[in-house]
């Protein structure tokens, strides 16, 4: 299927997916180890993108914010990249590593020429992790290990 496509140096493509909306899909194949992009987007505190999600989002659990750490959150929706199109899988092919205060999407196994990039959500909530809210963060990977929730463990 992306064999055809001239790719001038592109390794991925957003596309409609078969996990959840679009997703990011690799046009060559694309080695273990390999730095795909950064995610990019409007640096916030944890407190600006409550006041800014809090009520939109508070009966859905897609958003497109990326914690860096205690005090910083990228908010996707302004100013962001292809990287916020990458969607959550319990089974991954790639990772989110954060260095220097950013965020980097790497891949962590080879990803064929048409393969969908992922990466592992891990979601850790405040609240405890119920049957409710882990149907509430539905995983629809479809993968063989699905744990059925983009949740993570508590820590």
């Amino acid at each position: 299927m992306f064999s055809s496509i001239e790719t001038s140096g592109r390794r991925y493509i957003v596309r409609r997916s078969g996990i959840h909306g679009r997703g990011v899909f690799a046009l060559v194949n694309i080695p273990k180890g390999t730095r795909l992009m950064e995610y990019i987007g409007e640096r916030i505190t944890h407190r600006e993108a409550d006041r800014r999600y809090a009520a939109e989002h508070e009966h859905s659990p897609h958003t497109m914010l990326f914690s860096v750490d205690d005090k910083t959150v990228i908010d996707a929706t302004r100013w962001g990249n292809s990287a916020r199109f990458i969607n959550h899988s319990c089974s991954p092919n790639c990772e989110a590593i954060e260095e220097d205060g950013r965020i980097f999407i790497e891949t962590t196994k080879k990803v064929p020429a048409g393969g969908e990039l992922t990466y592992d959500y891990n979601l850790v909530l405040e609240e405890r992790h119920t049957p409710a809210v882990k149907k509430a963060h539905a995983c629809f990977c479809g993968t063989r290990r699905c744990r059925g929730t983009m949740l993570g463990s508590k820590r």
